[in-house]
């Protein structure tokens, strides 16, 4: 497949020289799916017209968050072309000048099912191993792209997904070393399986007896074991990343799942929040149904996020109320609150993710606020700001930039030298 320019322009506000770039942001949760970047040091302060290295047009619409490695920026769309069909693309943007490098058409279909009016077709988020960029669209399948946009394999025999209510989908496929996770809950029969990144043939599927959930696995280390953790409208899970095993499970989780989960060394946290509220700390280690015993070491039942997912820094657990503008944060050893339910002025309505860089916690609010609070147990506000446009994706900091997908514009934002 030969790899086509993109018909789009870029707009340049400030010519600052970006500094040395060596990270990167390969998964919308970052590298241990914590939302944490320990070495980015992105600013703090911008507006539609201050600290924008650049901003570019996106065709169509996506909510899947923005990726980074090295010199190049991913992000998916779907984009209308008549008759109710849409074409499902990649797009790969320069990091330095936001000048489109190349896009690919993964397919053209017309989708057998609708979606939640804040949904859209191109929601789950890529992911990349600096060899190729994963592009998960569910129904309409999973494709791996070389990293100068070459199609190196696809998967377009999955079932059609019959979502809740034809909410739409959702869930993020997962890099786990060799391995590709991609979760597939829906109304049918819902499974989850592990791919080899390089070829995508399928080495397990294990059935799932769980509903519709837009959670996107975590993978964890527990003595010398590889655990899969999953969340559920039944259960919160735990699978062996080798086998695809059950390891252990446990109950209590509220309607239709959509957050994901974080973990530390010793345990993982798990949490829900429609008609409901449910958060718990587990250990590892457990086996079978852990409900009731000690290796469910604390839990929450209020205030507990919806659309968000946990941001775990420094031992400090931050989450959302439902979709509100409304933080908390706990000590993740005991569950004790630092702060919260906190309320932030200027945010209403969440999708977006919470991420920490710097020293910093970025909250985003669906109409491209973003208020910035210091990364500690007491609440501090530095700076509101806003792009000027809608957001539901979780942003990207990499090195002394952030990375921010609009509903129209791809955004880059740079302290100005």
């Amino acid at each position: 497949m030969i790899a086509r320019p993109l018909g789009l322009c870029c707009v340049v506000f400030l010519l600052a020289g970006t500094n040395a770039m060596a990270d990167n942001w390969g998964h919308w949760r970052g590298d241990e799916g914590n939302g944490v970047s320990t070495t980015a040091t992105p600013p703090t302060h911008w507006s539609p017209t201050e600290n924008i290295l650049w901003k570019a047009p996106i065709d169509g619409a996506g909510s899947g968050s923005p990726i980074v490695w090295e010199q190049q920026v991913f992000v998916v769309t779907a984009v209308p072309v008549g008759d109710g069909a849409l074409d499902f693309r990649v797009l790969c943007f320069d990091r330095r000048t936001g000048k489109p490098q190349w896009q690919q058409t993964a397919t053209r279909a017309t989708p057998h099912q609708g979606i939640h009016e804040t949904n859209t077709h191109a929601s789950a988020s890529p992911c990349t191993d600096g060899q190729y960029v994963y592009a998960h669209f569910g129904s309409r399948g999973l494709y791996a792209y070389t990293m100068d946009g070459q199609l190196a394999w696809k998967r377009d025999d999955f079932p059609p997904m019959d979502t809740r209510l034809a909410f739409g989908e959702g869930s993020s496929p997962t890099i786990a070393g060799d391995r590709l996770l991609v979760p597939y809950d829906h109304e049918g029969q819902s499974w989850l399986a592990a791919l080899d990144r390089h070829t995508g043939k399928t080495l397990w599927q294990i059935e799932r007896d769980e509903p519709t959930n837009w959670a996107t696995p975590l993978i964890v280390s527990h003595e010398g074991r590889q655990q899969v953790i999953m969340n559920g409208e039944n259960y919160v899970r735990s699978y062996d990343l080798a086998t695809g095993e059950e390891l252990w499970r446990c109950g209590g989780q509220t309607q239709r799942p959509v957050a994901s989960p974080v973990a530390n060394d010793e345990m993982v946290f798990v949490g829900s929040g429609f008609r409901g509220s449910f958060l718990a700390a587990f250990r590892l280690g457990g086996e079978g149904d852990i409900r009731g015993s000690d290796q469910v070491v604390w839990t929450i039942q209020r205030d507990t996020p919806d659309i968000a997912s946990l941001l775990l820094s420094e031992n400090r657990l931050y989450f959302h109320k439902q979709k509100s503008g409304i933080l908390t944060c706990v000590d993740a050893s005991t569950g004790q609150k630092h702060f919260g339910p906190q309320r932030i002025p200027e945010l209403r309505t969440i999708y977006a993710s919470p991420i920490a860089a710097g020293g910093h916690v970025y909250v985003t609010g669906r109409d491209g606020t973003t208020v910035v609070i210091k990364d500690q147990p007491r609440f501090e506000i530095v700076a509101t700001n806003s792009v000027g446009e809608g957001v539901d994706a979780t942003p990207a900091p990499v090195d002394n930039q952030l990375f921010i997908r609009g509903n129209q514009h791809l955004f880059c934002i740079q302290a100005a030298d």
